[in-house]
C-alpha cells in the first residue's frame, strides 16, 4: 500500500516551467501532499519534461502566453476546483503543508466560510546566499491557494496577480513559508529584471500613463524609505542592501522606460 498516495489531499498543484530541469524536481517533491500534479510546459528543450512525468506529473505543452494567461491556462488543466499554484524554484515547507492541509479539509467538511476565495502565504526569498527575512524580501506574501471557482490569474504579461470573480469574496493568510530557492546569479537576475521593467513600461505606455518628474524621481526614495528603513531591511545585511537598490532602480527604469516610449509614439 502507497501511504504516501493515500495521504493526498483533493487539490491540484500547478506549475509553468521553462528548461526548469535543475529546479522542478525540488518543487514536485515538497507537493506530493496534492492529489493532482500538473506541469504546463513551454517547449522545455532541456529534461524538465522527463523529471516532472517521473515525480508524478501530468504535463501539458503550451506556447508561452504571458505570466498571467500561462498560469490561468494551467489552473484550466486541474482536476480540482481547489488550486495550488507554484513556480518551479518554490518550495512548500512542512508547517505550510499543515496550513494548507488544514483549509482543505475545511472546504471538504463545508466549515470554510463561503466568502473564503483562497489563501495568501508569506514567501520567503533566498537572494545572494541567504534568506530574506526583512524588507521587500518578507514576509511577500503570496496569493498561491485558491478555489477557481472564485478567482482567476489576472492577463497580466508580468507581475500577474489573482484576483476574485465573485463579488463579497475574500483572501485569508495562511502559516507557515514559501520558499523561493532562486539560485540564478546576479547577473541573470538584472537581466530579468530588466526585461520585467521593459513589459511594464509597455503596458504603462499602452494605457497613455505619462509618469511625471516627480513620479519617477520620488518613487525610488520612497521605496527605499519603505522597506530599507522602516521594514528593516538593513537587518539582511548586503544581501538586503542589494535587493532593496534593485528593487529601487527597477522603479526609476520602469518610469524611465515608459516616458521614453510615450515620447517616441508622439514622435511618430
Amino acid at each position: 500500500m502507497n501511504t504516501a498516495a493515500n495521504n493526498r489531499i483533493a487539490l491540484s498543484a500547478v506549475l509553468i516551467t521553462l528548461n526548469a530541469d535543475k529546479q522542478i524536481a525540488e518543487a514536485l517533491e515538497s507537493l506530493q501532499f496534492c492529489a493532482d500534479l500538473v506541469v504546463v510546459d513551454s517547449n522545455s528543450t532541456d529534461d524538465t519534461i522527463e523529471i516532472a512525468q517521473k515525480c508524478g506529473a501530468r504535463v501539458v505543452q503550451q506556447d508561452w502566453l504571458g505570466f498571467g494567461p500561462q498560469k490561468q491556462f494551467a489552473v484550466t488543466q486541474a482536476t480540482h476546483d481547489w488550486v495550488l499554484c507554484l513556480d518551479a524554484d518554490e518550495r512548500v515547507t512542512p508547517e505550510l503543508e499543515r496550513s494548507i492541509r488544514a483549509v482543505i479539509q475545511q472546504a471538504e467538511q463545508g466549515l470554510l466560510p463561503v466568502d473564503v476565495a483562497g489563501f495568501d502565504m508569506p514567501r520567503c526569498n533566498f537572494f545572494l546566499g541567504r534568506y530574506l527575512r526583512h524588507g521587500e524580501g518578507y514576509p511577500d506574501y503570496s496569493r498561491r491557494l485558491f478555489n477557481r471557482k472564485m478567482a482567476n490569474w489576472s492577463n497580466d504579461a508580468v507581475h500577474e496577480k489573482v484576483e476574485c470573480t465573485i463579488p463579497d469574496t475574500r483572501f485569508e493568510k495562511l502559516e507557515g513559508d514559501l520558499l523561493h530557492e532562486s539560485a540564478e546569479s546576479l547577473e541573470s537576475y538584472l537581466t530579468k529584471q530588466n526585461r520585467y521593467t521593459s513589459i511594464q513600461a509597455q503596458h504603462l505606455a499602452a494605457h497613455g500613463r505619462w509618469p511625471g518628474l516627480g513620479k519617477l524621481m520620488l518613487s525610488p526614495v520612497v521605496r527605499f524609505i519603505k522597506f530599507y528603513l522602516v521594514r528593516k531591511g538593513f537587518l539582511d545585511g548586503w544581501p538586503g542592501l542589494v535587493h532593496i537598490a534593485i528593487g529601487c532602480f527597477n522603479s526609476f527604469m520602469k518610469y524611465a522606460k515608459t516616458r521614453e516610449l510615450m515620447q517616441q509614439k508622439r514622435e511618430r
